[in-house]
């Protein structure tokens, strides 16, 4: 079952991941990173479909895909 991995302190909150999930499960965190970004999560791994569009959207390499 696939998993996406975030690493949130690398995180700047542009939120493109939100926009490409097409399961609509990528969100931003309403807690703040050490930068002061809101940062990305999951909230359902379980729904993941290891797409990685997710992952290929992110400019900041926040995003990993385990399959």
């Amino acid at each position: 079952m696939p998993r996406p991995v975030f690493f949130q302190e690398r995180c700047k909150g542009c939120e493109l991941c939100t926009v490409a999930c097409p399961k609509k499960i990528v969100v931003m965190s309403s807690q703040f990173n050490n930068k002061g970004y809101n940062f990305s999560t999951c909230i359902d791994d379980g729904k993941c479909i290891g797409c990685a569009l997710c992952a290929k959207t992110c400019p900041d390499t926040v995003i990993e895909i385990y399959k």
